[in-house]
């Protein structure tokens, strides 16, 4: 693609979900898909200091047998995750130069932004130290991935043009959902000339198994596509577009992302039509219809985490997987700060508040009954 200089094919290999055996990253099939990844034409990789065992794999698998000029490795800093003081969010930095071995990194970014999160990378001055480690030569290129509103990113962008590129949530499913506002981050992004690396096009794997009614549609246009690569190419037809990372788990989904990606060269008129029909038929599908606008929350005197509890639920309706619907449930509610729908004590007031009058009360039993009874 040639975005900032790099000659960067449009897959990416993002190693959060790497294979296990015995509970440890199987570093020997970490290998394997390396290989083929590499012997495909690709050379991006995506690590992060909090992804547990990553770094010190893809040391193995790849700088250790690979020319370090043959790829493009990414990873990022988390300054907020059990980061007292500056020097403590710094030394993540150094930690993972120790583990991946690398030399340097090709993309370097500062992780997870939005919310409260983004608070400790100012007030640790790291968008100032991560250009000095730039200047020094150990970073190539700077930026941030962010999770939050499109709201949140222009002011981010505003106050920081020397960042060089975004890494965004985005997926068919998404791309319009007020939850997430793909969409609208994606324009923000590219009004501030920005590209974009893709997280999430398969949405944490949900996207390869979609309701049925949706997987009918795509199976009905390429039967012998897999549902998975409607995703991925989804993504990767957006302009202004480095690499669609996907978190593969094993040699299986390798072989299936590269067997498409490979001679991707974007997707035809039938093919966008096709993916419209499966967004169409997402949005029948009996959800709950928040859109997170918080009214809510500004007047329910215990609290709760309502939109979060109502996102949950609405994964639960749509990919039917309770441990992931549980584990939105944990993050967007008590993760941030908030009470869980069991402690509701059924006032009112977010219904008097409720723009979408939304039946708030019995959709959080609802939440209570399936999500943490």
């Amino acid at each position: 693609m040639g975005y900032l200089g790099e000659e960067i094919r449009k897959l990416g290999f993002g190693l959060m979900r790497l294979p296990q055996k015995d509970g440890v990253i199987d570093v020997e099939q970490v290998k394997e898909m390396t290989d083929l990844f590499m012997e495909a034409g690709f050379t991006y990789f995506d690590t992060a200091w909090a992804y547990a065992g990553s770094e010190d794999a893809i040391r193995q698998a790849l700088v250790e047998r690979y020319p370090r000029d043959s790829y493009q490795l990414a990873t990022k800093n988390a300054a907020w995750i059990d980061c007292k003081t500056k020097e403590e969010a710094y030394a993540q930095f150094d930690t993972s130069l120790a583990q991946t071995g690398a030399g340097y990194f090709d993309f370097y970014l500062l992780h997870n932004l939005g919310e409260a999160r983004s608070r400790y990378f100012d007030e640790y001055d790291m968008w100032n130290w991560v250009m000095e480690k730039k200047k020094t030569g150990l970073i190539r290129h700077v930026g941030f991935s962010f999770h939050s509103t499109p709201e949140e990113l222009e002011e981010i962008l505003n106050a920081h043009p020397e960042m060089e590129f975004v890494q965004l949530q985005i997926n068919y499913a998404d791309w319009d959902n007020p939850a997430v506002q793909s969409r609208r981050c994606y324009e923000v992004a590219r009004k501030h000339g920005k590209p974009v690396v893709i997280m999430e096009p398969v949405k944490g794997g949900m996207l390869a198994t979609p309701p049925e009614s949706v997987q009918n549609i795509l199976k009905a246009a390429e039967p012998e596509s897999s549902v998975a690569s409607w995703a991925v190419r989804f993504a990767a037809d957006l302009e202004g577009v480095i690499t669609v990372l996907s978190g593969m788990s094993n040699v299986e989904q390798m072989k299936d992302n590269l067997s498409y990606m490979k001679t991707f060269d974007g997707l035809t008129d039938s093919q966008k039509e096709t993916l419209k029909e499966a967004q169409e038929e997402l949005k029948r599908i009996p959800l709950i219809p928040c859109t997170t606008c918080n009214y809510c929350a500004k007047v329910c005197p215990m609290n709760i985490g309502i939109s979060g509890s109502f996102t949950a639920m609405n994964y639960l309706t749509l990919y039917g997987d309770t441990a992931l619907a549980k584990n939105q449930e944990g993050w967007l509610v008590g993760g941030h700060g908030l009470k869980r729908a069991d402690e509701c004590i059924k006032c009112g007031k977010c219904e008097e508040a409720c723009p979408q009058h939304i039946a708030i009360r019995e959709n959080l039993v609802k939440v209570s009954e399936a999500l943490i009874k």
